[in-house]
């Protein structure tokens, strides 16, 4: 549904995106993360059709996003971080007039706004004028503006923003549901939570690429290691450690628990057992110890600021080699 191979957009002599390459396919999600400034706007810009590539090739909705330009735009469905709202109309004269843009006739419009409106709790503000609406309020317009003539791909940048609780999970529903009609998203958002609980995939965006892609799962084995374990127990062992060196992979110890590494659970935790039983030790607990989407992005982003950093001293000093050379 999304294709992006070697996208690059140059500003004069600013590289702002520098080889992104992702696939998105029918009812999947890809969050987008990184930190503003890395490309990811830009990105989407180049996918929705609105910037044109300075090189690379980008397939959405079965459309080359530069010789198909115009069906590319009627395929998808675009929030922006900052939606431009027109405030002087009402929601329905508003997402009316975006669906006639769209080519919907005003009957499907009609029907398809007042279902939207209904579904996020805007139906009784419609005949406000849009300036009167909460932040919240219009985020939510702007989403369903997104979405009025029922697109297969939609870009959500930053869609719960200004939301407060209640509207937020309102939203995050709409976006599953979504999924599950077989649609395309690709979601921008600087809340992990939101993307941990959305997203099948994350694309971690870095100075203008892609530094890693894959599911949560994927990414953790790949940056953090093998998965961790910790055992508990009822009581302090001073020879726990001891005891289990020559079984475990041995993380973390404490006076009654201990971490370590294992691929193989379903082999190795029967084992552990069986022997902490066989010693009599009172056994608590033994659970996968669960790294979230923060921990990986944090690793990801400690690695690149460690490359950054590495890179820069590799460099010469210009004044230095200027006062050498003199």
């Amino acid at each position: 549904m999304i294709i992006a191979e070697e996208l690059r957009k140059q500003f004069g002599d600013f590289h702002a995106v520098k080889g992104v390459s992702l696939e998105v396919k029918p009812g999947e999600v890809l969050a987008l993360l990184g930190p503003n400034g890395a490309g990811k706007t830009t990105s989407i810009r180049m996918l929705a059709a609105i910037l044109k590539p300075t090189s690379g090739r980008a397939i959405v909705g079965g459309f080359n996003v530069e010789t198909h330009a115009r069906e590319v735009r009627h395929a998808v469905g675009l929030l922006t971080e900052f939606p431009g709202l027109y405030h002087r109309m009402k929601s329905l004269d508003y997402l009316l007039f975006f669906g006639r843009l769209q080519g919907m006739n005003d009957r499907d419009c009609g029907n398809r706004a007042v279902q939207l409106l209904q579904q996020f709790g805007l139906w009784e503000a419609r005949e406000k004028r849009i300036d009167g609406y909460s932040k919240g309020m219009k985020q939510k317009l702007a989403l369903i503006r997104a979405m009025i003539h029922d697109p297969n791909i939609l870009y959500l940048d930053e869609p719960t923003t200004a939301m407060d609780p209640h509207s937020a999970r309102t939203v995050r529903d709409a976006i599953a549901g979504l999924r599950s009609a077989q649609r395309s998203i690709i979601l921008c958002t600087h809340n992990l939570n939101e993307a941990e609980e959305l997203a099948d995939r994350i694309a971690v965006v870095h100075d203008g690429g892609i530094a890693v892609q894959g599911t949560i799962a994927e990414l953790s084995q790949q940056l953090m290691g093998d998965p961790i374990w910790e055992l508990r127990l009822a009581q302090p062992q001073p020879e726990l450690a001891k005891r289990l060196a020559n079984l475990l992979t041995i993380e973390d110890v404490g006076a009654d628990w201990l971490r370590y590494r294992t691929t193989e659970p379903h082999q190795l935790n029967p084992v552990l057992i069986q022997r902490i039983s066989g010693w009599g030790w009172p056994l608590v607990s033994i659970n996968e110890v669960q790294r979230s989407l923060e921990d990986v992005y944090l690793t990801i982003v400690g690695q690149t600021h460690r490359e950054r950093v590495s890179a820069t001293l590799e460099q010469p000093n210009a004044a230095a080699v200027a006062e050498v050379a003199l």
